[in-house]
């Protein structure tokens, strides 16, 4: 059975000796505003019965506490998992915290193909066929126009309108506090009020190899990684749950993290 962990955050890093000498500390800590606790979940790709693990993990969590509560998904919703319709589903129905929904890559694939069905032709290679099969719709067979217009028209009959009206209201950054949330992260060197869509929505080795200071930390899914994890001036949290059965999320709270995830396959 799977079972949903929490982990400690890690221990924050000391202060340089030379530093303390001199009476000089790092910046201080980075924080959501008094009163506020932020739940920014990664890539779900499909996996509703996840959503539901974390969901509940979060609902326990979050018991008891007085302040103002947010989850703040970080976008791709669709695409490779079993269930994307479900997924969808479950967060145009969500009730009890506040949340804000991040685009990802794949979210502004389903919209180009609802734009233009030749788009296909790319869409398929992220996970278009699981995302149209879990809407009833057959996937195209053959990479022709006609059959991607066919699958496409499909689509929109189909198509709730509140999955609709989901999928075009996503936003493409929020910033808490000291952190700043984007689906894929942000550029190197560009003002985070001045980043544009495709570094938010693709961006990868340019800003996961950085150690700039980006002036708020950025959190981000899109790129896979074992476990989520803080570094100096990111967070990731997604966990590939699509293939690992490991949906995460951070948890901000004054000056603090933590992180909350299902326990994965086997588990």
């Amino acid at each position: 059975m799977m079972s949903v962990e929490l982990l400690h955050r890690p221990v924050p890093p000391r202060k340089s000796r030379f530093l303390s000498a001199l009476g000089l500390g790092r910046r201080p800590a980075p924080s959501v505003p008094e009163n506020t606790r932020v739940y920014a979940m990664g890539d779900i790709h499909g996996c509703a019965s996840l959503l539901d693990k974390l969901h509940q993990a979060i609902v326990r969590d979050a018991a008891g506490c007085p302040g103002d509560i947010s989850i703040i998904y970080l976008g791709d919703y669709i695409d490779r998992g079993p269930d994307s319709k479900g997924v969808i589903d479950r967060l145009v129905g969500m009730r009890g915290f506040r949340v804000r929904f991040l685009k990802g890559n794949h979210d502004a694939a389903l919209l180009d193909f609802l734009k233009n069905p030749d788009s296909y032709a790319v869409w398929r290679n992220y996970g278009a066929p699981e995302t149209l099969l879990s809407y009833g719709v057959r996937p195209p067979l053959y990479a022709s126009p006609q059959d991607f217009k066919r699958a496409r028209d499909e689509l929109v009959a189909v198509l709730p309108e509140d999955h609709f009206k989901f999928f075009n209201e996503l936003e493409l950054s929020v910033s808490v506090g000291d952190y700043f949330f984007a689906h894929a992260g942000a550029r190197p060197g560009t003002a985070l009020e001045e980043q544009h869509e495709e570094d938010l929505l693709w961006i990868r080795e340019d800003f996961l190899s950085s150690r700039n200071d980006f002036g708020k930390i950025v959190v981000h899914g899109h790129s896979p990684q074992p476990k989520a994890w803080r570094h100096s001036n990111r967070i990731g949290v997604d966990t590939g749950a699509y293939a690992t059965g490991i949906l995460s999320c951070v948890v901000l709270e004054g000056e603090t993290h933590r992180f909350l995830q299902t326990g994965g396959q086997g588990a």
